[in-house]
């Protein structure tokens, strides 16, 4: 499938383990994030080196993404047992405490799949990232090779740009956060906005 943005996320159902440390053996996307946004993220595995970096920082972000009604979910081919282990080991021993979001066990390696993210010789999951709108649709994607951690404040920049374009209708210009102009999509707007703005870009 490779390029999901446009798309339906796919939908799944999976055991995990809650933020709140319980463990569900039928976990389903479309029932959490009805009419909500949401943002999954993949990584390769549970006890790992950039992983725990980087659920960390989603955890620590987490208040940023409640505050925009965002539910967040991470996702690995580990089991749930072994996601509850690794919230149950310290930071400082390499584990990555009490995370507030769900993380989903793909053991069937079917959700990696179906979101197109399995790395091919590894059959673990590449570092994907999905930003997904009220309705279900996929509105950003990005995905990282294994060794390179993603940056979550500009998942945050993206949450935050479908959020004024669907309150204003103007579109979000290059490297766009929160408080600056917009752009109407004419040609007029583009003319508008490059000869206010130019020096910045």
């Amino acid at each position: 499938m490779g390029v999901l943005v446009g798309r339906q996320a796919p939908d799944f159902t999976a055991a995990a383990v809650l933020g709140n440390g319980e463990i569900v053996d039928s976990y389903n996307l479309h029932e959490t994030i009805k009419g909500k946004k949401a943002v999954i993220f993949f990584y390769p595995l549970d006890f790992t080196f950039v992983c725990p970096s980087e659920l960390i920082a989603f955890d620590k972000r987490f208040e940023e993404f409640q505050k925009r009604g965002v539910e967040v979910i991470g996702v690995s081919i580990d089991s749930q047992f072994s996601h509850n282990a690794w919230r149950n080991t310290a930071v400082a021993d390499g584990g990555i405490g009490k995370v507030q979001y769900a993380l989903v066990a793909d053991v069937k390696h079917e959700i990696c799949k179906a979101y197109d993210v399995e790395h091919p010789e590894a059959g673990v999951a590449f570092r994907g990232s999905f930003l997904i709108d009220e309705e279900g649709n996929v509105r950003h994607q990005v995905v990282n090779d294994l060794p390179l951690g993603r940056n979550i404040d500009e998942m945050l920049r993206m949450v935050d740009a479908l959020a004024f374009h669907t309150e204003h209708g103007e579109v979000c210009p290059a490297g766009w956060t929160e408080g600056k102009k917009g752009m109407d999509a004419s040609p007029e707007g583009v003319a508008k906005f490059l000869s206010e703005n130019e020096g910045e870009l």
